[in-house]
């Protein structure tokens, strides 16, 4: 199935829009057992908190590696390890997803957290990205990751521009088996581009991992028009799945399986997602394949400059 031949028959299953998927405090949440639960969903969590300031949220972490993504504001996190040792860090956060990468915190399964806004922002937003951790016997420590330490890449090329942040893949943080980034699409380019999939333990070439892609976006008309993009998963090697959504802040798009992309910014609107993946392998890596059918694309990228509207949010852009 091409991407254009979506008819979104999948979205029930696995598009969650803003307020449909509350779990407690956590006004967007997506868990093998909370937030409208996902039929074998395994090995990806997400839980995202609003609140003004002053605002708290606990999570028990269990068998779960956490890691805390500030969205919008700054934020207190206080972590309690297994044995009883305390850290508190003060992250400084941001603004909006749309200037520049945040600092983070990353606690090891068995941690208590609790999440404190500290900005005055009622519209603060955190992110608590988590997978079972089942590979190491020990958890890994806590670690604070400040924002001039996360590595920022500009992809694609053209109209397939866009910024990726590398706050948890394995060169840049430690962990057991999750893997985390941010991506920011300017309006009118497409991202996740050509369609990739990463559903198969192929060594050195593929590796099997759920994900989810969380979504923010901004107009970029001053009178202040709807910000919307769009996103598409179809199946491969004989796995259904058809997913074909529009998406505005605060959506859940969630990937099973199959190829994925694009993911396309609305000429007035840039688009911004938090990826959470994570899978059952013996080895903790982000690797995919492309879509043969257009693969080639990336022949033209070689001749081709990036997006000058990228990277967003650093150096004064």
């Amino acid at each position: 199935m091409s991407p254009a031949s979506g008819t979104g028959l999948d979205n029930d299953r696995f598009v969650r829009p803003l307020g449909s998927a509350r779990d407690g405090e956590f006004r967007v949440a997506v868990s093998p057992t909370a937030g409208r639960p996902v039929p074998d969903w395994q090995h990806t969590t997400l839980r995202i908190a609003w609140g003004g300031p002053g605002h708290s949220v606990r999570h028990d972490s269990g068998e779960e590696e956490t890691l805390v993504v500030p969205l919008v504001g700054s934020w207190r996190v206080e972590v309690t390890e297994a044995d009883g040792t305390e850290h508190t860090v003060e992250l400084a956060g941001r603004a909006s997803v749309f200037d520049g990468p945040t600092d983070i915190v990353y606690a090891g399964r068995g941690c208590r957290l609790r999440v404190t806004s500290t900005s005055g922002d009622d519209g603060a937003r955190v992110a608590l990205c988590g997978a079972p951790a089942r590979r190491s016997g020990t958890p890994f420590p806590v670690r604070h990751l400040a924002a001039a330490d996360v590595p920022v890449e500009l992809r694609g090329a053209g109209i397939a521009s866009r910024e990726v942040r590398n706050l948890g893949l394995p060169d840049v943080l430690d962990a057991d088996a999750l893997l985390v980034c941010e991506v920011v699409t300017p309006a009118g380019n497409w991202s996740s581009w050509p369609p990739h999939k990463h559903d198969e333990e192929r060594p050195g070439e593929e590796t099997a991992l759920e994900e989810i892609y969380y979504v923010e976006t901004r107009s970029t008309d001053p009178r202040g028009t709807d910000p919307v993009g769009y996103l598409r998963v179809y199946g491969a090697n004989g796995r259904p799945v058809d997913v074909l959504t529009e998406v505005r802040t605060g959506d859940l798009v969630l990937v099973p399986h199959g190829w994925h992309g694009p993911a396309v910014a609305a000429p007035d609107a840039d688009l911004y997602y938090l990826n959470v993946m994570a899978g059952p392998g013996p080895e903790r890596a982000w690797r995919i394949c492309d879509d043969p059918a257009h693969a080639w694309v990336r022949e033209g990228w070689t001749d081709t400059p990036v997006d000058p509207r990228l990277p967003v949010g650093r150096d004064g852009r």
